[in-house]
């Protein structure tokens, strides 16, 4: 069976939704387990790297710098 809008069946949309899923779980738990180690989270966001630090702190450094060096 189709979904009208999408076009997608229902079980390949639940399958879908049940890897996102599994998918977030996952990257929860390695952020979870980085912190516990003392390790920082690593991003990059709009060109520039951002460093979730374990104390929460937000550290942002822009991508071009590295370039620089």
């Amino acid at each position: 069976m189709k979904n009208g809008k999408s076009g997608i069946s229902a079980e390949t949309y639940r399958r879908t939704a049940e890897i996102i899923r599994i998918g977030n779980r996952a990257v929860r738990e390695a952020q979870e387990e980085n912190h516990r180690l003392g390790l920082p989270n690593i991003y990059s966001r709009n060109g520039q790297i951002v460093y979730e630090m374990p104390d929460g702190a937000i550290i942002v450094k822009d991508a071009a710098e590295k370039d620089k060096k």
